[in-house]
């Protein structure tokens, strides 16, 4: 895709929705860091549920240890692989008291080092709670990537990297959000919505439902 089609591409995303927001509920970095670990292979509306009540009572990595793995899971079991997401939560929590002060550190590197926690989600981490212009790829981003030949990999790394340089600086800080949400709800995985997306014909997708 040509610099001005990525460009009119965000512009369009953007003035559909100029503010979007993740559709996981925390309530602070730590919460969203929990919430987002939890995601994996499960569905922001399934965590969402299990999370409800949790957070309630778990606001710091201190909570979640006075919690304990048994009251975790009780709260989380409605979750898939929820044994060894209780194991990595606690564990995490353990390694941001003795290591962190019990704050979430604004630092993919460091971020990486906790349990559960890969680059996707330390990038939803460093974007949402803490503003930083970075690119997590799901399985909607690496689709719409390729889709559209906004930006074609083979690896969610490679489609990161080309995100990077191809996003114009101004747009970068909410595109992971548009194109979530994009193919969360228009370029679905098994028929896109072509009719009503608003950047059909900037899309170079041959199987168009038009």
């Amino acid at each position: 895709m040509k610099k001005a089609d990525v460009d009119e591409f965000f512009r369009r995303l953007a003035e559909r929705d100029p503010e979007p927001k993740g559709e996981l509920n925390y309530t602070n970095p730590y919460t969203l860091l929990v919430a987002v670990a939890l995601s994996a292979q499960a569905t922001d509306v399934g965590v969402n549920k299990a999370t409800e009540k949790l957070f309630r009572i778990v606001s710091t990595p201190q909570d979640m240890l006075a919690l304990g793995e048994a009251g975790l899971k009780d709260h989380i079991k409605t979750i898939g692989l929820y044994n060894s997401k209780a194991k990595n939560v606690m564990k995490m929590a353990e390694l941001l008291v003795r290591d962190y002060g019990g704050e979430v550190p604004q630092d993919r590197v460091e971020l990486e080092k906790l349990p559960g926690v890969g680059r996707k989600t330390a990038n939803v981490v460093l974007n949402i709670a803490f503003g930083q212009p970075t690119i997590a790829v799901d399985t909607h981003l690496f689709r719409v990537s390729n889709r559209t030949g906004l930006a074609p990999g083979k690896t969610p790394l490679e489609v990161e990297k080309k995100l990077e340089k191809k996003i114009p600086k101004h747009w970068k800080l909410h595109a992971h959000h548009w194109l979530i949400l994009h193919g969360r709800y228009i370029c679905k995985a098994r028929k896109p919505d072509c009719s009503i997306c608003p950047v059909e014909d900037l899309c170079k997708f041959k199987g168009k439902t038009v």
